[in-house]
């Protein structure tokens, strides 16, 4: 091809693809013409409705981010910290300040399209890209809950995020990249024989429970990666936890674990291998504990059904240190076995089990020096009143790698040696 046609093909290549992406983000910035009147039955706040508005409520835990620490339940005013910046959550309070002037259309659109009443784009820490699933009965069922909640006069602050993360047109972009709206017009399906189970464990981890915005990992983007396969999970933005994969082998192995004792964990908190702690431990306690047994059921056989269910072959692990093991066991001997147990079987309902506890072989020592250093608080439950926290243990780091290094060494544990360095970078 001759120099000078090369050109123009390029030029014509670059017009095209600039035309094209000045037409998303046209498309995505213009907003959406105001709604025309909607033509369905307004939405009837009924004591049945309201009930089930609550119930989603607790099944998407939207209080955790719409709830500050010691402020009215909804009003807003949480900051929560990105990658880019810090979120600060909305008022979902009937105030003026809140959703008070909102629709149940906008509302919708809202949860569907990621849109706020004035049609601008809602940041993606909102997870409409999860919320769009949500069928329309179980949209203005919670609608008829927000509306019904004591109004708090508590106007929304704006986000803190790094330029341009925030502004309209990068959120264009994201928007294109990252987010196909399903507006859901399904109705949600209830968990009667397998097949509806599955239906429903889908609806609830991939809608309202958006499971894979933590347990999915997230790209340099911030955008959330699916269920399912091995990978997956992530480090949680401002805290010292990991979240990790619900399904890879290596990592919690759901697929291996008994649906009864995974159901037991997501209802009280506690299982006869682990104990959840760290911002679980408030999903737990917020959230999947007032869920019924039917809908826990259906999450946890979906989950397992993206898990493979043998173990995948294990990694090469370096050598561990006969010196470095020997620390540990005496560690443990001095600080653990007196809850633990000689051979960490712990105490049932009181103190969780390390042997054959998922925690302790993470890849990723990092929650494990966290329950460690920061202390390990499961959470309260009504299967669990009265939980037994541990308090946290101010190991020099040598010591604390010898310690995890043999735990994760002990009772059948085949998980690889931990640095001082790994426990820096952790604590």
């Amino acid at each position: 091809m001759r120099p000078a046609r090369l050109m123009r093909w390029a030029a014509g290549l670059a017009a095209t693809l600039l035309t094209g992406a000045a037409l998303v983000l046209w498309l995505n910035l213009r907003g959406e013409a105001p709604l025309a009147p909607d033509p369905s039955p307004p939405v009837v706040a009924d004591a049945g409705t309201l009930a089930r508005g609550a119930y989603l409520a607790r099944a998407g835990n939207c209080a955790g981010c719409h709830t500050a620490r010691g402020g009215a339940p909804y009003a807003g005013g949480r900051d929560i910290a990105t990658p880019f910046g810090t979120v600060v959550a909305g008022n979902l309070t009937p105030h003026a300040s809140g959703l008070g002037n909102w629709t149940a259309a906008q509302f919708r659109r809202a949860m569907w399209h990621g849109r706020s009443a004035d049609g601008r784009l809602l940041v993606p820490a909102f997870p409409y890209t999860h919320f769009t699933q949500v069928s329309r009965a179980d949209a203005d069922a919670l609608w008829a809950h927000l509306r019904s909640l004591p109004p708090v006069d508590q106007p929304n602050r704006p986000h803190a995020l790094r330029w341009p993360y925030g502004t309209q047109p990068a959120l264009a972009v994201w928007r294109a990249l990252f987010f196909q709206p399903l507006a859901g017009e399904a109705p949600a399906p209830a968990a009667t024989t397998a097949d509806a189970t599955l239906l429903r464990g889908a609806y609830l981890v991939n809608g309202l429970g958006h499971c894979s915005a933590c347990h999915g990992g997230r790209n340099v983007l911030g955008a959330s990666g699916a269920l399912g396969g091995d990978g997956g999970g992530s480090s949680l933005p401002g805290q010292r936890w990991q979240a990790p994969s619900l399904t890879d082998p290596q990592q919690l192995a759901m697929g291996q674990r008994s649906t009864d004792e995974l159901v037991q964990l997501l209802r009280t908190g506690l299982s006869e291998r682990a104990a959840v702690m760290g911002p679980m431990a408030d999903v737990v306690a917020d959230s999947t504990q007032h869920l019924t047994p039917a809908d826990l059921r259906a999450m946890v056989v979906y989950l397992q059904s993206l898990a493979p269910a043998a173990p995948a072959q294990p990694p090469a692990l370096p050598p561990r240190d006969g010196p470095v093991l020997e620390r540990g066991r005496q560690l443990y001997a001095d600080h653990c076995i007196s809850c633990h147990g000689s051979e960490g079987q712990g105490a049932p309902g009181i103190y969780p089990p390390l042997a054959r506890n998922p925690t302790v072989t993470l890849p990723d020592p990092t929650n494990l020096v966290q329950a460690i250093t920061g202390g390990g608080f499961p959470p309260g439950t009504a299967g669990n009143p009265r939980p037994y926290g541990m308090p946290p243990f101010d190991l020099p780091h040598e010591d604390l790698a010898a310690l995890t290094t043999w735990l994760r060494a002990s009772w059948g544990h085949d998980a690889a040696p931990v640095t001082p360095v790994q426990v820096l970078l952790a604590r």
